[in-house]
């Protein structure tokens, strides 16, 4: 692995030197650095240099983070636990470092490490899963193998989204950036009017229906755009299109529960429903319902 700026070495076999501070984990070194690229001697006393002190540890914190993992439901309708993350003890390992630094000998430690948990995990999923507050169904032409995929993609990516009261859901934040890496397919987009082809096709009708989906449940709306030109998924008006480097679809949980978003493609047809716990006082909406059948316009995002 290449050498990272001011001689900061994440490396696995590092070359040692006589006056090198190993980082281990878990017994197997993940980073090294000399004590001369972190202090410079003043009026013949070592002086530590901060700000590398600093940019030492943030890139030591991006090598240690573990993200935990959130409880979800699977395609059984099984709750998988979640799991634990880990991040840097920045306290602890500080302490360790200026030992070394101001220690006339080489040095090994074990990188201290915080568990982070999940913020979602086994006991609130269930709590929240059972009672149905708000749901929309469209539909889709599934013989379009690409704009289906990308349909797919999108749905997975927000179904067992626990969304905690007073807090706002991003579509693009959540869903992320739609990318080839990401798996996500060339498809019929609309862009100013024009039906053209684009990555990521197909995910404004997951949008479009989540938007129905919690308006339903009786959510509070922040951003929400309709396309340039009336798609055919849903009712005149009542879509929600957004773009990576242009709109967004935004909403705030208004109750004092958290709510879970379900998102199930089955066939050429897109289901999102929300739930949230017992006891709930729903304000709900009534939501104009999407067409079942299937023109030829469908093939559009």
């Amino acid at each position: 692995m290449l050498p990272i700026i001011l001689s900061i070495c994440f490396m696995i076999y590092p070359n040692i030197t006589n006056d090198n501070l190993f980082i281990q984990e878990n017994g197997e070194t993940i980073a090294s650095i000399n004590r001369n690229d972190l202090m410079d001697p003043f009026l013949g006393k070592p002086v530590v240099k901060g700000d590398k002190v600093e940019l030492f540890m943030e890139k030591l914190s991006e090598k240690v983070l573990q993200s935990p993992e959130n409880a979800r439901i699977n395609k059984r309708e099984e709750i998988v636990p979640g799991k634990v993350g880990y991040k840097l003890s920045q306290e602890k390992f500080r302490t360790s470092l200026y030992e070394y630094l101001f220690e006339q000998r080489s040095k090994t430690i074990e990188v201290p490490k915080m568990k982070v948990y999940p913020k979602v995990d086994s006991e609130l999923l269930a709590s929240v899963r059972s009672h149905q507050i708000g749901h929309y169904v469209t539909y889709f032409n599934h013989r379009n193998k690409e704009r289906s995929h990308n349909i797919h993609l999108a749905s997975k990516a927000i179904d067992s989204y626990v969304l905690f009261p007073k807090e706002t859901f991003s579509f693009n934040e959540v869903v992320g950036k739609r990318t080839k890496q990401k798996g996500y397919m060339p498809a019929p987009v609309i862009v100013k009017g024009e039906v053209t082809e684009g990555i990521g096709g197909g995910i404004c009708q997951v949008s479009s229906t989540l938007f129905n989906a919690v308006d339903n449940a009786g959510v509070d709306i922040g951003q929400r755009y309709s396309h340039s030109k009336r798609v055919p998924y849903v009712p005149e008006g009542r879509d929600a299109t957004v773009s990576w480097y242009g709109p967004d679809f935004t909403f705030t949980n208004p109750y004092n529960h958290p709510l879970l978003l379900r998102s199930k493609v089955k066939g050429g047809q897109l289901m999102i429903t929300i739930h949230s716990a017992n006891g709930i006082n729903v304000k709900s909406r009534e939501i104009p319902k999407a067409k079942t059948g299937l023109p030829k316009e469908l093939n559009v995002r």
